[in-house]
Order: C-alpha cells, then structure tokens, then sequence
C-alpha cells in the first residue's frame, strides 16, 4: 500500500453538498466532487489490513483496496482500469449505492471508514472527462443472437458482458427511453439522467441494439423470442408495488410512489407524461414507508414546494450507532438521514395508516395509529397497536412507498409458462435459467427487490452462464 500510516493521519471527508436552498430549487445532483488532491488524501486513509473485508462486502466483488493505492500515488488510468475489471457502471454505484463496502471497511471498526464511494465515482467521471473511455466492440462475432428484456442496471450490465465476448444483443424496453430504474425510478438530484444516456450512447457504439417503447409479450409475443434468439434473458425488475389496503384507499390523492417519481422523471427531461402527472405544490403530503423510495419522494416533493411533508414507518425507529445484531464487517442497522430528510421533513416511526378520508372524491386526512413491536415464543417479531394512540390529521396526498412484491406475471412471463417461487418472482436453478430451456433471468425479477449494485452483480453471473449455454464455455468473470 502507498501511506502505511495514513489512516492515523487523515480524517474522513465526504463530498460536499450544495447549500439546501440552492438545491431544493432546481432537480440538479447535490454532491460536489472534491479536487484530485482531497481525493488522493482520502485514498491514503486506506490501511493494509491484510484481509479486505471491504471486497467481501461489495456485490459486485470490487478490488478496492488496488485503485485506493493507485489514486494514492497519482495513477488514475490504472485506477480506472482496475475497477472496470469488475464493474461496468461505476458512474452508477458511486453516486446511488449505499456503499456496502464501507460497512465492511476495517478501518470502520473503530474509525470513520474510507470514504469509497467518493473515490470510485470520481475515478469514472475522470475516465469520462480524459477520454480514456472508448467504445470497444467486439472485434468477432459468434453469430448468436440474445434477448434481453428490462434496460434496467440487471439487463444493461447482461448486455454489455455478452456483447463483449461477440453474441449479437437487443435490449428491449417498454417504456420511452432506455434505463429502468436508473431512468424512472430515482430522481436526477441524485442522478442526472445526462449519465444514463451517456453510458447507453456507449453500447450503442459497441454495437447492442436498444428497442425501446416495445413491451415484449404485446408489440413482441413470446413465442417470437423463442424463434428469434438463441436465448432470452429476463431482467424485467420487481415491479408490482405493495399496496395498502384500508378504507379511503381509493380517494383521488393517493398513488404509488413510482407514478409519482416516474412521472417528475419525465417531466424534468421533457418526455410525454401519458397516464400520471401528480404534483405535490402545495400540498400536505405523507409518505407511506421508510426506505429510500420513499425518502426520494419526499425530496421530490420538496422540490414541488409542498407545504408539509410527512413520512411514516411501520417499523421501530433504528439507534443511532450500529446495532449489536449487525456487527462488523455486517451492513449496520442504524438511522440513516438522507439528504432529501435534511431538506424538510416530519418523520415517526412505529406508525400505521388505518384509513385514508376524502371528500368528493379527494383525499383530504388519514387516521393513523403508534405500534410497537414484540417478539413471540418462537422469536418472531409481532406488532400491536398502542392503546389510544390514535390520531388523525390532514393531507391532500398520500404516496404509497412499501417496496415491491414481485414482477409483473401477466402477459410475457405467465405466456412463456414459466415457474415462480415462494414469493411469486421468476424461479431459475443454479445457473439462472428458468422453468424453460435457454431462457434465463436476472436482478430483481429473479431475487426481488433489491440494490442497483446487486442488480448489476447479477447480471454479470447470468451473462456467464448464457455465454456458457451459447458456447460450451465462458471466459467471462461473472
């Protein structure tokens, strides 16, 4: 390693922000990237631990602790090239990802852990800005043909591996521009969309075909995959929300949390708002559920100028420190405050919604009411209401961010006859084939919700698995 003692030297930085006021008026990201010399101090801060724990807890596999040193000693290009080894879309992870890898830092033990995150993006936006990307297709073609459905982080990331080693992909997406969740899903503030369709005007250069606006299973039947490609590979997402059945749940007022950011998405990038254009202008809004969808929604509404933003979670508020049930080198359970909470927001936990109220259609309060949770004689976690704590207030909408339960099953996947598991996703054996020879899945269709990062890890071992399928061997990574 570069400075052998630079974790005792060097405190941890973070990338700036810009100023609340400033941000909350326009849909621009929020951090602002520190110079090469901050980043080469951060960089030093990592110590030679012997075993990198911060590896273990990245997805994708990441040999962090190599482009640490190698931003330490001023060898960007090298850095670059070492982080590419396992991950197609840095630009993504590092502005989205909740950083795994730091909650696995040894450092973090006892200590502020190395701030990775920071330093994987900006070695990926360097790339970008010194030209050192290039398109790089293939310089041999197998002459097999694959279908890739969902342009989301899963299918992107199976469609650049299997274009690298020479099969000839499409990627088909139902909606208008390529991305999935990247495009529709999380709000600019947190990724510019200008990044999305810088990295699909890459593959495109590298010769996949993108399809948009085509909803395979109708514009595209099922049996014109089997016909067509000499594979199929699934990476459709987890795309059924989990809705919230009370009473009032069909007032005006009351959607899911993706209408609701899928529609501000569009409408920051100029496209064509077909079904739901919500608005949270002056509005008192409550946001149902904790995650970070739901903090996405409230960052959103802020940037609506909504008069009052509520989010309620159904779960114990989480302590401040790592909780002793997820000890090092585990992801801590602990209060995370997002930048969209510090913008403005009245958060309770242990709270469920018991009704939604409306007049003449429209919603205008909820009645909730405070939990609290209990473990059972077999241990499991039970939940009760307090008694008389119920209390009610007024709202004008109600955005519903429970997660998702699984994919969409009808149409394509119901037309393909395919298997589903416990939970209703996609079932696939060892090698992430389905029910159905040479048809394959990835990412969250066939684990259910989860992180972008997970999502691309999955989709570099599904690609390795249809390369195999295709040709009796892979030299890809997986």
């Amino acid at each position: 390693m570069g400075k052998l003692t630079g974790f005792k030297e060097y405190k941890r930085k973070n990338f700036k922000k810009r100023d609340i006021k400033a941000r909350v008026e326009d849909y621009k990201e929020i951090y602002i990237p520190s110079s090469d010399e901050e980043l080469q101090i951060q960089a030093a801060r990592c110590m030679e631990c012997g075993v990198p724990f911060c590896n273990w807890g990245c997805p994708l596999g990441n040999i962090i602790p190599d482009w640490n040193d190698m931003i330490y000693k001023d060898n960007w290009e090298k850095a670059f090239k070492r982080l590419t080894l396992t991950n197609n879309f840095p630009e993504f992870t590092g502005k989205i990802c909740p950083a795994p890898c730091e909650s696995s830092c040894t450092l973090g033990v006892n200590k502020q852990p190395v701030s990775i995150r920071e330093i994987e993006v900006s070695i990926i936006e360097k790339a970008f800005a010194e030209g050192w990307i290039k398109p790089n297709p293939p310089k041999i073609r197998t002459g097999k043909k694959v279908a890739v459905v969902g342009s989301g982080p899963a299918g992107l990331a199976v469609a650049a591996e299997l274009n690298s080693v020479g099969h000839e992909v499409v990627v088909f997406e139902r909606n208008n521009e390529i991305g999935g969740l990247l495009r529709y899903g999380i709000p600019d503030f947190k990724l510019d969309k200008a990044v999305v369709q810088r990295r699909v005007d890459l593959m495109k250069a590298e010769g996949i075909e993108f399809k948009a606006g085509v909803n395979v299973g109708i514009d595209v039947k099922a049996e014109e995959l089997k016909e067509n490609y000499d594979s199929v590979v699934l990476t459709g997402g987890s795309t059924i929300p989990r809705d919230l059945i009370i009473k009032g749940r069909e007032f005006e007022g009351t959607y899911f949390a993706m209408d609701f950011l899928a529609s501000q998405n569009r409408r920051v990038s100029g496209e064509k708002i077909d079904k739901f254009d919500i608005t949270a202008e002056g509005k008192n809004v409550l946001v149902i559920g904790g995650g970070d969808t739901g903090s996405d929604c409230v960052g959103t509404s802020v940037r609506h100028k909504a008069k009052k933003v509520y989010q309620f979670e159904i779960l114990p508020k989480p302590p401040e420190e790592r909780d002793p049930s997820t000890p090092w080198p585990l992801y801590p359970k602990a209060l995370k405050t997002t930048t969209s909470h510090e913008e403005g927001c009245e958060r309770q936990w242990s709270v469920a919604t018991k009704e939604i109220f409306g007049k003449d259609g429209k919603v205008t309060g909820v009645k909730a009411v405070k939990v609290e949770w209990s473990k059972d004689e077999n241990g499991r976690f039970t939940m009760s209401e307090v008694k008389d704590s119920e209390f009610e207030f007024e709202v004008d909408l109600v955005l519903i961010a429970m997660g998702f339960v699984h994919p969409q099953q009808e149409g394509l996947l119901n037309d393909l006859g395919l298997k589903y598991d416990g939970r209703g996703n996609v079932f696939s054996d060892e090698n992430h084939m389905t029910s159905e020879k040479g048809i394959f899945t990835a990412g969250d269709m066939k684990n259910g919700q989860s992180l972008v990062v997970r999502a691309i890890s999955d989709g570099r071992k599904t690609a390795k698995f249809v390369d195999e399928y295709l040709m009796g061997e892979s030299y890809l990574n997986g």
